[in-house]
């Protein structure tokens, strides 16, 4: 499976006059699967979309299997569990067949997430506050197994200090507030503050959700996020250039800004 996770578990430090550390790009292939399922056919094969984003410079792969199956199938993760050359993320519900699922194919890592049957995409962080007995079970399970877990969350002082307390590998701030509300200034802090306690608390720190090259400096300039993970935008973008470019062009954006970040 790809490169080991152990240098993503400790908070770096980043004087203000170095380069940051270099951010991995975790391309999510859910609307490739997403187009298939519109004709219910074999294409596009988000497996083969997998290939593709690995070649063109992506650290690793997401993929929400949903209990609804309305994009990725069982299927694909099983094979993507066989074929992906980086490193498997996979995003799910807290459930007893998801995380079975997951303690059979062993994926690097599992990011827990909230779901509606009803909402058409994830519209907010898993309330780990409510329901931390069912996240502490859950990310204990996973562990057990020696898989890395990461839990999908607001960017919310609470929610951070209780994913640490919960036992979390990491946090993924979600970044669909700072997406849907361009020029303001709240939700770009509150990604930082929350970024920062993550890393001081020893997590490791993820963002995504709504991100695209034309918003994703400000986020990708973080000092602490160490991944982001984008998917619709880079799906949509392909349908245009490509996406061996549109994953490159997300790539190069994220260097551009934690280049310029150092002055």
């Amino acid at each position: 499976m790809g490169v080991s996770y152990h240098h993503c578990l400790q908070a770096t430090y980043v004087s203000p006059h170095m380069a940051l550390p270099y951010q991995r790009l975790y391309v999510n292939i859910d609307h490739v699967a997403t187009l298939r399922q519109a004709r219910r056919g074999s294409t596009p094969d988000p497996v083969a979309a997998a290939t593709v984003c690995e070649r063109a410079g992506a650290d690793g792969i997401t993929a929400h299997l949903r209990e609804d199956r309305r994009h990725i199938q069982d299927d694909d993760i099983t094979r993507l569990a066989a074929t992906v050359t980086t490193l498997l993320n996979l995003e799910c519900a807290i459930t007893d067949d998801m995380l079975r699922l997951a303690e059979t194919l062993r994926p690097a890592q599992v990011t827990l997430v909230p779901e509606r049957r009803e909402e058409i995409t994830t519209e907010g962080g898993l309330d780990v506050v409510r329901h931390e007995t069912a996240v502490r079970a859950a990310v204990t399970r996973l562990k057990q197994v020696g898989i890395r877990t990461s839990l999908f969350i607001d960017p919310d002082e609470a929610a951070v200090r209780l994913s640490q307390a919960v036992g979390a590998d990491a946090i993924e701030l979600h970044t669909g507030t700072y997406a849907h509300h361009p020029g303001s200034a709240a939700p770009l802090q509150a990604l930082r503050s929350a970024a920062a306690l993550g890393a001081a608390l020893g997590l490791a720190v993820h963002a995504g959700h709504g991100l695209s090259v034309d918003n994703v400096g400000p986020v990708a300039a973080i000092p602490e996020i160490e991944e982001l993970n984008i998917g619709h935008a880079i799906v949509g973008r392909a349908i245009f250039i490509g996406l061996d470019a549109a994953v490159r062009e997300v790539r190069e954006a994220m260097d551009e800004a934690r280049e310029a970040d150092r002055f």
